[in-house]
């Protein structure tokens, strides 16, 4: 999973909330209050070309606290960065998608994609010296799948065989992957998937040496031994900073050129802004910056070629609770989506940098994606009455919104508070916590309301949308229980589960994608499971005064191995 906690920060919230809300009761979808034209987001830049490299040079960039750096629980894009810098999978996909050697040189299906072979490039080595073999990597997967291991991203190995016993605890090896020869690792899925080497881009199937610690040891998972292009250098000092640097021995890849990642770690309440600060003083040389602040940054950054503009592979949404009151009905989802202005909020809070989403898989599946499958994505409070009032979302109602801190999404959430409260006369309850308490509190048995979410795909297939979010086994627990997997609304629906299963069985490309429409057509377009809200792009700062090859990768990191100093 690539939870996101951090897209834009909190700065003149009051007037530029206000500026939205004062016509957002008013204003169609199709225009917000000051230009009555669809925000469609800011022009993308072009990739910085890719120049020979030289040996030397410190990056450094600011970070709000990882949940994890260990690969057995990285799983937000701060933990993403420094898990796939320190360490390296079978597969690696590249920025535009594309699917590229790791540590398997290649890979290969049998007739029904339900036994996977990986062969290993020869001699390649962990930061400690220790070859990494097949074994190497099924020593990693079983560490995280194992009962009790507090990993909450180990249900990507859910396919393989033997996971579910691991989970119970009735056994302590996942029988499903073959590690006999230390050149070659076959795995045995318990069903088909054709696509099965794509999740292997995911940091939980990253190899581990025998060294390895346990994942209660903190002494390791603060100082994990890898096997990528950077290694750790000491350990992660909690709030403070992680520091990297180039492993000299690496073979799996061409080697890195930096001397060193600095990564300082900066508090929630604030980050992009301290980021932007950072950038400014010459602190940082890769930085988001607060959304009041994105066309002034444009415009002082762009002649320069400092300024980056990306649609990533992602998707802004909030989380519905889909088991509990008020919002355990269709009818109730879809008339809080009516209800918000997205265009409005988009124009006035984020000054046109955004566009308004109506579908969950986005528009980079251009095969896969369905502009308007989410029908109640426009604004219509007419109808978001009239289906509020079949749902019993009747006014005075309490609803529970919350959002995390330091992420900046103080500004579009109070904006769509007022809207609800506007439109549909509901009471929101609108809270902000840490990223990692709204994880726990959108996942607890009785979850109500909204939470705000993000996604990127950790791997180029539509499914990784669609199942991680949305199937029923990607709840992971009991309705007493907390979820284990991404799907923290609960959404459950057998048709859908089956659409996704048949996909994921086709070998045909054509076909899986038709599969993946019609579930997307079920989850969204009927039941509404969670509400998209806006396509996914980004916008950083970067020091291109300073270094060559800098440009975003497929999880809206920077691309730390290819950076090199001018």
């Amino acid at each position: 999973m690539r939870r996101t906690r951090a897209a834009w920060s909190a700065t003149a919230l009051t007037v530029v909330a206000g500026l939205v809300l004062a016509g957002c009761s008013q204003q169609s979808n199709t225009g917000a209050p000051d230009t009555g034209q669809p925000a469609v987001g800011f022009p993308e830049t072009a990739p910085n070309p890719e120049q020979p490299g030289r040996p030397g040079g410190v990056f450094r960039l600011g970070s709000t606290e990882p949940t994890a750096i260990d690969p057995y629980n990285a799983q937000e894009s701060e933990g993403i960065r420094v898990a796939e810098a320190i360490f390296t999978g079978l597969v690696e996909v590249q920025p535009d998608g594309a699917v590229t050697p790791g540590v398997a040189s290649d890979w290969s299906a049998n007739d029904n994609c339900s036994v996977w072979t990986f062969n290993l490039k020869p001699g390649t080595t962990f930061h400690n010296g220790e070859t990494v073999d097949a074994a190497s990597f099924k020593r990693g997967w079983e560490r995280a799948a194992a009962k009790g291991s507090g990993s909450e991203v180990s249900y990507h190995l859910d396919v393989i065989q033997g996971y579910a016993e691991m989970q119970s605890g009735a056994a302590t090896q996942l029988t499903g992957v073959d590690a006999s020869n230390p050149d070659r690792l076959v795995v045995t899925l318990t069903k088909p998937d054709c696509e099965f080497e794509l999740r292997t881009n995911h940091p939980v199937y990253s190899p581990v040496p025998t060294a390895v610690g346990a994942t209660t040891d903190t002494a390791y998972t603060d100082a994990p031994i890898g096997n990528g292009p950077f290694r750790m250098d000491g350990k992660w000092q909690h709030n403070q900073g992680i520091r990297l640097v180039r492993f000299d021995d690496y073979t799996a890849g061409d080697k890195a050129f930096l001397d060193a990642v600095e990564i300082t770690i900066l508090p929630d309440a604030n980050g992009a802004q301290l980021e932007y600060d950072g950038f400014n003083n010459g602190q940082f040389d890769w930085a988001r910056m607060p959304p009041p602040l994105l066309a002034q940054a444009r415009a002082a950054n762009e002649p320069a070629g400092k300024w980056m503009s990306k649609k990533t592979n992602g998707i802004n949404y909030f989380t519905v609770a889909n088991t509990t009151a008020p919002l355990n009905s269709p009818e109730a989802r879809k008339a809080i989506s009516l209800a918000i202005d997205r265009n409005a909020i988009a124009q006035g809070v984020f000054q046109g940098a955004q566009s308004p989403a109506t579908a969950l898989v986005p528009p980079l599946f251009p095969e896969a994606y369905q502009d308007g499958v989410c029908e109640a994505c426009r604004y219509d409070p007419a109808e978001a009455k009239r289906l509020a009032e079949q749902a019993g979302l009747t006014p005075g109602t309490e609803l529970s919104l919350q959002f995390n801190t330091g992420g900046g999404h103080e500004e579009w959430t109070a904006a769509v508070r007022q809207q609800l409260e506007t439109n549909l006369g509901l009471k929101v309850n609108y809270t902000g916590v840490p990223f990692t308490d709204l994880l726990n509190n959108e996942g607890a048995p009785g979850a109500t309301g909204l939470f705000r979410s993000a996604w990127g795909a950790d791997y180029p297939t539509p499914g990784n949308y669609l199942i991680p979010l949305l199937a029923t086994s990607s709840i992971g627990a009991a309705p007493n229980e907390p979820v284990t997997g991404n799907n923290y609304g609960r959404y459950s629906n057998p048709q859908f589960d089956d659409l996704v299963a048949r996909a994921n069985a086709s070998k045909d490309e054509a076909e899986r994608n038709d599969l993946w429409k019609q579930a997307e057509r079920i989850a969204i377009g009927q039941d509404l499971a969670l509400i998209p809200l806006w396509a996914r792009q980004q916008f950083r700062l970067v020091a291109t005064d300073r270094f060559n090859n800098i440009n975003m990768n497929f999880n809206e990191n920077p691309t730390l191995e290819k950076i090199s100093i001018k």
